[in-house]
C-alpha cells in the first residue's frame, strides 16, 4: 500500500523520496516522479515529514529506533507518521522515544485496502497530539477521505485493531452467506446485489463479493497480515480483560488458513474454511 500512497503524494505536488528493502517499489515511485533514497538516512535527512508503512511491530521498531534509522537521521521538529498496523503499546513506545528526540510522532494506520490506497479513499485513524494532527492534515487529505484524530498516541492502532476485527467478521459472514446461497441453488450474483442494497450491505460486500463468488483470491490484503492483525486484537482484548467471542473464533479461522499454507491469499479466502467445514 505504501507505493500508491507515495505516488498520490507525488501527484499532489509533494517531493517524495522513497526507500524500501526491495528496489522494485522504489523504481516504480521514481517512474512516477519520486526520488530514490538509497538508505533511510538519505530518505529522511531533509524531510519535513517522514511516513513509514511496514508490515509489523518489529519492523517499525527497527526502522524508527534501529541504528541508522529514522530517529538517528530526522531533523528536530520533523513530523514522523507511522501508517503501519502494529501493536498499540509499540506505537506508544515509538512515540515516547520520538518525543524525547524532539520529533512529532503520530500513529496513523489506514483502512481501505490497496484499492483505497490507489483511489486515495483511505480511512486514517490517528493517535497523537492535536497540533501534530493539524500539521499533518494536508498530507492525510491527499491520502484518504476520512482522517480522524481518535486520541493520544496508540489510539490510532487501537481503532485499527477494532477495524480489523470488524472486517474479519464481515468477511466470515459474507463467506457463510455465499455458501448458504449456493447450497440452495440461488443465483449468487443477484443475491449479493439485493443484499448490498439493504441493511446487510457493506464495503466488504461491495469490494469482495464478486471475487469471492468467482473464487478469485488474488491478494489485496493477505491472510498472513490479517493473521498478524487478529493476534493484535486478541492479545489487546486479553490485556484489557474483555471478551470477543466471535472475533476470537474468526481469528482461529484466519490462523488455520495461514497454517494450511494460504498466507499469501487475500483475506476473502476465509471462504475456504466455510467450504471445508461444510464438506463442499
Amino acid at each position: 500500500m505504501g507505493l500508491p500512497m507515495a505516488v498520490n503524494l507525488v501527484r499532489a505536488g509533494y517531493t517524495v523520496t522513497g526507500h524500501n528493502l526491495t528496489d522494485d517499489r522504489v523504481a516504480a515511485l521514481v517512474a512516477e516522479g519520486g526520488l530514490r533514497g538509497g538508505s533511510i538516512a538519505e530518505a529522511v535527512a531533509d524531510a519535513d515529514a517522514v511516513i513509514t508503512m511496514v508490515p509489523d511491530s518489529p519492523d517499525v521498531r527497527e526502522a524508527m529506533l534501529g541504528e541508522g534509522g529514522v530517529y538517528d537521521n530526522a531533523k528536530p521538529g520533523t513530523l514522523v507518521i507511522d501508517m503501519s498496523t502494529i501493536r498499540p503499546d509499540v506505537a506508544r513506545e515509538v512515540a515516547e522515544a520520538g518525543t524525547a528526540r524532539g520529533l512529532r510522532v503520530l500513529d496513523a494506520p489506514v483502512s481501505g485496502g490497496e484499492a483505497g490506497a490507489v483511489e486515495a479513499k483511505l480511512s486514517i485513524m490517528v493517535g497523537g497530539d492535536q497540533a501534530d494532527f493539524d500539521a499533518a492534515r494536508p498530507v492525510f487529505d491527499v491520502l484518504g477521505s476520512t482522517p480522524v484524530l481518535v486520541g493520544p498516541s496508540g489510539s490510532g492502532q487501537t481503532v485499527k485493531a477494532a477495524n480489523q476485527l470488524i472486517v474479519a467478521g464481515n468477511i466470515q459472514l459474507l463467506a457463510e452467506a455465499l455458501v448458504f446461497l449456493e447450497a440452495h441453488g440461488v443465483d449468487t450474483e443477484a443475491g449479493l446485489e439485493v443484499l448490498g442494497g439493504g441493511l446487510a450491505g457493506s464495503t466488504v460486500l461491495q469490494r469482495k463479493g464478486k471475487a469471492m463468488r468467482e473464487r478469485d483470491f488474488a491478494p489485496g490484503f493477505r491472510i498472513a497480515l490479517h493473521d498478524k492483525d487478529m493476534r493484535i486484537v486478541t492479545d489487546s482484548a486479553h490485556a484489557a480483560g474483555i471478551s470477543i467471542p466471535l472475533g476470537a473464533q474468526v481469528a482461529q479461522y484466519v490462523a488455520a488458513l495461514k497454517a494450511q499454507g494460504h498466507g499469501s491469499l487475500d483475506h476473502s479466502a476465509l471462504l475456504k474454511i466455510v467450504e471445508q467445514l461444510s464438506g463442499r
